[in-house]
């Protein structure tokens, strides 16, 4: 009985007393409670996270019944950077005052302001509608807006997660080289903007879409050739030093690895779009045609120069050569021999042989000669593919003669040995089309057959 008591006396109002309700007693009890300096610590944390994801700048602005003050407007920055001395600190003040009076943490706010003026730019003069260059006056607006935000980093007054949350929100609206101007300036790094987007997909199909138009509107008389060119070979050293670089840390999870997926899945798309291309037969003026020429000049020891050190640009020229010998393999052995003399290095489209000359560089002709043979053996190949890479080979290295009658030589053993029918049908195809560059580079069919 003593026990059930209990909580009908915490009801009972005793003598003359007023009975207190349960939400009575509950608030005294959130009273008594004390919140420790951890606690404070997590409550703020929850706070700013929930700016970060929900804070629309300009409808608390209106809430509070103003708008933005006149030195955190962007359109004035360039005036500022004219007539003031130090405008990162004019404008870090203005915003200090602004985030007090609406109550929010500067840097989530200065992010957003940030964020807002990029987009701004990228917007203006938005024509044609595949642009991914900034014309000189938005190059101009842009390099006062981030000499101010470089001032406001240097003074912890930036978020960087903060704006890269804020610039996703307008990604449509995004121009490319703005977003390589904001990791030449220091303010946010390529890796760092492309890993906080939440939708890999979303971000590889954003970055072809754009490296697409890049390279299609890239002409070399073009006055904005060498940025356009800069900023092709950031990208492509960015994507071949992330996407193949050696023994990544299995402790890490999913999310930190994001870079490297993002970095193969977009080289794997530009390749099969100009694969593609090629295989349509691209006309010379066509943008797809300016497209593949100018990302195949990507691939040259100029744009990996400061990364040639590493394994990296190897590991990503075999997997390149793997690509494009597997690349739609439908064609038969029999078309093959019908068809091969068609696939000589002089007929051979020269956007391929240029390609293939380039990823030659970094491979000697004893590891091209190991990669083919391990292609063929362990997967289905193009064969057009296969034998134009072969006659490349013959043609462009002096010593390739012997290396490729050796090769054949351990096939042919092979074949008799194992009665291997696939090791004969790949001796005799590229014993043919070897022999198809001519007698200076390699003896001719009937001869080699007789010995």
């Amino acid at each position: 009985m003593s026990g059930s008591s209990a909580p009908d006396s915490a009801l009972d109002p005793g003598p003359g007393g007023r009975r207190r309700t349960w939400a009575e007693l509950l608030a005294g009890r959130v009273k008594r409670q004390k919140h420790g300096a951890e606690r404070g610590q997590q409550v703020r944390a929850a706070a700013v996270q929930l700016l970060r994801r929900h804070l629309n700048l300009s409808h608390l602005l209106l809430e509070v019944g103003g708008q933005l003050p006149a030195k955190l407007r962007p359109s004035a920055w360039l005036d500022l950077r004219t007539n003031c001395g130090d405008p990162g600190a004019l404008v870090g003040s203005a915003l200090r005052d602004q985030a007090s009076r609406l109550g929010v943490p500067v840097a989530v706010l200065a992010s957003q302001t940030v964020a807002s003026s990029v987009v701004q730019i990228c917007e203006a003069h938005a024509e044609p509608s595949c642009k991914v260059l900034l014309d000189p006056e938005q190059r101009k607006k842009l390099s006062s807006l981030l000499e101010i935000t470089g001032h406001l980093l240097e003074h912890s007054m930036f978020s960087r997660l903060s704006f890269c949350q804020e610039l996703w929100k307008a990604q449509d609206s995004l121009l490319l080289e703005a977003v390589w101007c904001l990791h030449v300036q220091n303010i946010v790094s390529l890796q760092e903007l492309l890993e906080s987007h939440k939708d890999t997909r979303a971000v590889v199909a954003w970055l072809f879409r754009n490296l697409r138009c890049l390279c299609e509107q890239t002409e070399e008389s073009s006055p904005h050739a060498g940025i356009a060119g800069a900023v092709l070979s950031d990208f492509v050293r960015m994507f071949v030093s992330r996407g193949f670089q050696k023994n990544l840390d299995p402790g890490k999870n999913a999310e930190a690895e994001r870079m490297p997926q993002i970095a193969v899945a977009v080289l794997r798309r530009m390749l099969l779009f100009t694969l593609e291309a090629l295989a349509d037969g691209v006309q010379e003026e066509s943008s797809a045609h300016k497209a593949a020429q100018c990302w195949f000049s990507g691939f040259s020891g100029h744009t990996l120069r400061s990364i040639i050190s590493t394994d990296s640009p190897k590991r990503f020229f075999r997997h390149t050569l793997t690509q494009i010998l597997t690349h739609q393999p439908v064609l038969k052995v029999s078309d093959a021999v019908h068809m091969q003399r068609e696939w000589s290095f002089a007929r051979t489209h020269p956007l391929l042989t240029g390609l293939y000359r380039r990823l030659f560089v970094l491979l000697s002709p004893e590891e091209l000669v190991g990669h083919l043979q391990d292609v063929l053996e362990t997967q289905e190949v193009n064969w057009q593919h296969v034998l134009s890479c072969v006659s490349t080979v013959v043609v462009c290295f002096p010593g390739a003669q012997l290396l490729v009658t050796d090769w054949v030589a351990r096939l042919l053993a092979r074949a008799f040995e194992s009665f291997d029918l696939d090791s004969m049908v790949t001796v005799f195809l590229v014993v043919r089309q070897a022999a198809l560059e001519g007698p200076s580079v390699f003896p001719p069919y009937a001869d080699w057959f007789q010995s």
